[in-house]
């Protein structure tokens, strides 16, 4: 059995680890709030955008969409991974950098490139996978404007035949303790699957259906991003505030184990003192 030194050493080290899974999971709680409000808010406007632009484009020609629908052969792909810059937050990079792995394989003879969002995801990734770009900064200042920059980036990549498909990989928030692993097409922008017919007959065009779809596609690519790092931004903070709360109770429950063993160390300590007392006074009336 260890020593009682020994013993308060530990339960001190894990009183003050306690403090520590405790304090962030308060902080993980208070942004989560803002975060998953953000998101909350953001979705519906980001599904009409979406059903607009489908509804207007399943009257159209199969290529008004232009550039941004162009159909290749896949030869180049590129994975947009999105993580957290900060760790200590369960599963929550491990799930997205397994999956863009998995997706990088399941395209066997392919050149496929990562773009790294997130300095968890660029750190694993760039050791086995080629990543050629990466961006930990928008997290420091999470905007549409800061967003779209980098839309604009990957759009610029698709349309100048850099790459042929560019595909999403990131964490859905649905609750604190749920994330989901999302892999979306980002572009080019997929057929429109719809049982139901489109009609546009309520609405009166100016300017042109092609010139409104052209207008909708590039707004629609960027809110389709943000909305993707928003989701990862909410779901990291319920996946560390949910992996601080279950640390905070390993603490608790290791702590009063360790204050048990202490007390039976203690009370075997005295009680060895107690014997040596009585064996010594016996042997002195003998």
């Amino acid at each position: 059995m260890a020593n009682l030194k020994e013993i308060r050493n530990r339960i001190s080290s894990v009183s003050s680890t306690m403090q520590i899974t405790s304090a962030m999971k308060m902080v993980s709680a208070a942004k989560l709030k803002k975060a998953q409000d953000a998101i909350t808010a953001m979705r519906p406007y980001a599904e009409k955008l979406t059903e607009l632009l489908q509804n207007v484009s399943a009257t159209l020609d199969g290529d008004a969409g232009g550039e941004f629908t162009a159909q290749r052969e896949v030869k180049k792909v590129l994975i947009v991974a999105i993580t957290s810059n900060r760790g200590l937050a369960g599963a929550f990079n491990t799930n997205v950098i397994k999956q863009a792995k998995e997706l990088a394989d399941s395209y066997a003879g392919k050149q496929v490139d990562i773009f790294a969002i997130g300095k968890k995801g660029n750190d694993v990734l760039r050791k086995t996978n080629t990543v050629v770009e990466s961006n930990t900064e928008v997290f420091d200042d999470l905007s549409f404007e800061n967003v779209a920059q980098i839309a604009e980036v990957l759009t610029e990549k698709f349309t100048s035949g850099e790459y042929d498909k560019i595909e999403l990989v990131y964490n859905q928030f649905k609750n604190a303790a749920t994330q989901i692993v999302q892999v979306e097409q980002f572009l080019p922008l997929a057929p429109i699957q719809s049982d139901v017919p489109a009609s546009t007959g309520d609405y009166i065009f100016e300017p042109s259906k092609e010139e409104i779809v052209l207008t909708l596609i590039p707004k629609s690519l960027k809110t389709q991003l943000y909305k993707a790092i928003r989701d990862s931004f909410a779901s990291e903070h319920g996946a560390r505030m949910t992996a601080m709360h279950k640390a905070t109770d390993n603490a608790t429950e290791l702590r009063n184990q360790l204050k048990l063993t202490y007390n039976k160390a203690r009370q075997a300590a005295i009680t060895n003192e107690i014997l040596e007392i009585v064996g010594g006074a016996e042997a002195l009336k003998g």
